[in-house]
């Protein structure tokens, strides 16, 4: 059995394919490993593979994650070879999982578009270069958590219509000391701020919505890819709930931008099984 995982701060996908190319999906919660103790990495990890796994059945494991960064890849590694029971054991970041998924073998621009973002330039094999995402404050341009943070901010400083901002408060429910105390005191900041995507999506044929979301999508663009060698040349492609929701707004900033929008998918989990079964074909 070949296991694949693509894994974000919110939720993991696993996919597990038999000797046939029979592929079984299931899902888990985030695993992200700069937050994780070694001993809660353990944890997290059998609790999600009980029950889908055999004890000494997985002969290869290829694991992408958010926050696997090469300090933290030696104890992901051991991590799941002592709870798979499997020697073969590759480990990597979520947005080399991304580029695969994307583009194969092709080289091209990959990005990641979710309750965070990202993006790197794909050699074809592997990310040649990156801007750095910096999180959701410093960057993280286009993500759910910048997109929700806007739209809080414009609805508490009555910057969209009147109506809009009462139907915000009145369909989440909270007031202004409930969102400053869940932004700046508590932690999941971050996936507090994206909860409020579907809103914009919602409501995305108000002139102001589409405009906001159009104009984050360029920010993106512009701060994180424009600088890529291959930025005129190669198709731009995404992977990630708010790509994918918001494609034909990415459509028109990809347009303004002067690039070439390429594959979008809500999630990479399809294309990295596609990837990897080919490599085992190739290899057999």
């Amino acid at each position: 059995m070949m296991l694949i995982a693509d894994s974000g701060s919110t939720r993991t996908q696993w996919a597990a394919i038999d000797g046939s190319g029979a592929t079984v999906v299931f899902e888990g919660g985030g695993i992200n490993a700069l937050m994780l103790s070694g001993e809660e990495l353990r944890g997290e990890l059998r609790t999600q593979l009980e029950g889908h796994i055999m004890p000494r059945s997985v002969e290869c494991v290829r694991f992408y994650g958010a926050g696997c960064v090469p300090s933290v890849i030696p104890e992901v590694t051991a991590a799941l070879r002592e709870v798979t029971g499997c020697e073969d054991v590759e480990v990597a970041s979520d947005m080399l999982a991304a580029a695969r998924a994307l583009c194969g073998d092709e080289p091209g621009i990959a990005c990641i578009l979710g309750t965070g973002s990202n993006s790197c330039e794909y050699d074809g094999q592997n990310i040649s270069a990156n801007v750095s995402p910096l999180g959701y404050i410093l960057g993280d341009e286009g993500s759910g958590a910048v997109l929700g943070r806007r739209l809080v901010g414009d609805v508490l400083k009555n910057q969209l219509p009147a109506e809009l901002c009462r139907g915000f408060m009145e369909r989440f429910g909270l007031t202004q000391r409930d969102i400053i105390e869940a932004v700046y005191r508590k932690p999941g900041a971050n996936r507090f701020l994206a909860g409020f995507v579907p809103f914009l999506s919602e409501n995305i044929r108000c002139e102001e919505i589409e405009e906001m979301v159009i104009d984050e999508f360029v920010r993106f663009l512009r701060r994180n890819v424009a600088g890529y060698s291959v930025a005129g040349s190669a198709t731009v492609n995404f992977a990630g709930s708010v790509a994918y929701y918001f494609r034909p707004q990415l459509q028109k900033a990809v347009t303004m931008c002067g690039m070439r929008l390429g594959n979008v998918v809500r999630e990479p989990i399809g294309g990295l099984v596609n990837y990897h079964l080919s490599k085992f074909k190739n290899n057999r």
